[in-house]
């Protein structure tokens, strides 16, 4: 590289120097920008969104009234963390994909088609969450979407299914969405919940600590209450689900409908909208390519990185605030992105540590009120084996048609991980980078080897973590 053309990099990347750089706007975010902008410092949140709100808020500045009546008073409240933000005086840059953070605190993004970088002498990263991979028969066909998808398109468009939707899985957001769509005028075909008694025996432990949290806990039976006085049909203890397709006349395979048994019963449901969810997991891309410490949680079912009480990793000067360090939901996530943001605060001089630990102190008591009824909820909703370890022909790699039996296979040849299933068959080497599969695929491996998920461990995530060509990447 000649010498001029290095000095002009040099120069362009030192005016993009900040103090702290957040990677995400959602709740963790936000609050976490909010917080260190009041206390002087230079702050950008980078996001990929055109707005602020992450996934949970999203587009909560220009949501209208009925919107707002519709998703309800949880997706409301995020509309005062988003005008905080915006009166802070940090610098938001949306439709921003960040591809890279390295361990020396530089943060690599693409917008409108052209690499750029930010210099943090602090990170924040406010990933927040992925759905949990579904794999069972069927579930790639056209019309068969996630619950979390589904929300999205109501959230950012108000836009609806054309037709009655199937809802199927576990987990709070299954029934909110069920919620959503009553309350929106549209017919839900059916709700087919995995949850059995067994799950429910198993949670009763932590009822106590869930009864503690009652204004959480009754907002779940409100949704449920909301779904018989509509009508909807509810299917409970559902197993043995596959998705069946037809193809059309324009020669594609789409989803028709969904079976399964009930109660010992075998049940069909006629539906070209089919929504999956059975609960959501840590975005870990950003921690794993930082090779930052990861620990297995048996209670979540998935991996999640080690930090500290304030939330930094075992990389200096990284932070992780929100889902992405652990399922939190978003009012947990709001307050630990204070929390991170009380430490950053100190170790860039800003604040002192009697204001921190003065400060820290109400949100750590609400982010422990809200969190009580979490064990209680892991347990309810924990998905069931066979939803997550699939049989020999289900496609376990959408992005490489790669089935759980190919997986098994490759374990009979002597694949120990993820990262050597790459090798054998390509799994994870896709657009999604693993997304889609990842857990899917440590844990048929972890079955097939007869050993623990965190003895198998995770893809070794390597960046580009979002898709860029050589000449965006040239570009720089």
């Amino acid at each position: 590289m000649p010498a001029e053309h290095k000095d002009e990099q040099i120069a362009d990347f030192d005016a993009q120097a900040v103090d702290v750089a957040v990677v995400g706007a959602g709740p963790a975010g936000m609050s976490a920008a909010t917080r260190l902008a009041r206390a002087g410092l230079s702050v950008v949140l980078i996001d990929e969104q055109d707005a602020v709100g992450g996934q949970i808020y999203r587009a909560i500045g220009r949501a209208d009234a009925r919107r707002k009546e519709i998703l309800g008073p949880d997706y409301a409240a995020g509309e005062a963390i988003a005008e905080a933000f915006a009166r802070s005086g940090a610098r938001h840059v949306a439709r921003a994909s960040v591809w890279q953070v390295t361990r020396e605190h530089a943060v690599q993004y693409l917008k409108d088609g052209k690499v750029g970088s930010f210099q943090a002498r602090r990170v924040i990263l406010a990933s927040g969450a992925l759905e949990r991979p579904f794999p069972i028969p069927g579930w790639t066909l056209p019309g068969v979407l996630t619950a979390g998808a589904a929300q999205i398109l109501l959230k950012s468009a108000g836009e609806v299914p054309a037709s009655a939707p199937v809802l199927v899985g576990c987990g709070p957001l299954l029934y909110l969405l069920g919620w959503q769509y009553v309350r929106a005028g549209v017919p839900v075909r059916a709700l087919v919940d995995t949850t059995r008694h067994e799950d429910r025996w198993r949670a009763k432990r932590h009822l106590l600590s869930a009864l503690r949290a009652w204004p959480l806990l009754s907002k779940g039976l409100n949704l449920i209450r909301t779904l018989r006085e509509a009508r909807v049909p509810v299917f409970e203890a559902a197993d043995d689900l596959a998705v069946e397709g037809r193809l059309g006349s324009d020669g594609v395979q789409r989803a028709t409908a969904l079976t399964f048994t009930s109660q010992g019963r075998a049940q069909r449901i006629e539906a070209d909208v089919i929504l999956l969810h059975q609960g959501v997991v840590p975005n870990t891309q950003f921690t794993q390519a930082l090779r930052a410490t990861h620990r297995w949680d048996n209670g979540q079912l998935c991996f999640r990185p080690q930090t500290d009480a304030w939330g930094e990793l075992d990389v200096p000067g990284i932070f992780v605030a929100g889902d992405g360090a652990g399922i939190g939901g978003a009012q947990a996530a709001a307050e630990q992105g204070a929390l991170a943001a009380l430490a950053v605060a100190v170790q860039l001089g800003a604040i002192d540590r009697s204001t921190r630990d003065s400060e820290a102190a109400p949100h750590r008591a609400e982010l422990e009120r809200v969190m009580r009824i979490r064990p209680f909820l892991d347990s309810l909703y924990r998905p069931r084996d066979a939803n997550r370890i699939p049989a020999d022909s289900t496609i376990v790699c959408r992005c490489e048609e790669v089935t759980a039996g190919e997986l098994r296979g490759f374990v009979g040849l002597g694949c120990l991980g993820p990262n050597q299933a790459k090798s054998f068959g390509r799994c994870g080497m896709g657009p999604c980078q693993g997304r889609l599969c990842g857990l899917t695929v440590t844990e048929v491996i972890a079955d097939a080897r007869n050993v623990a998920p965190g003895v198998v461990g995770y893809y070794r995530i390597r960046p580009p973590i979002k898709p860029l060509t050589l000449g965006e990447l040239a570009g720089e």
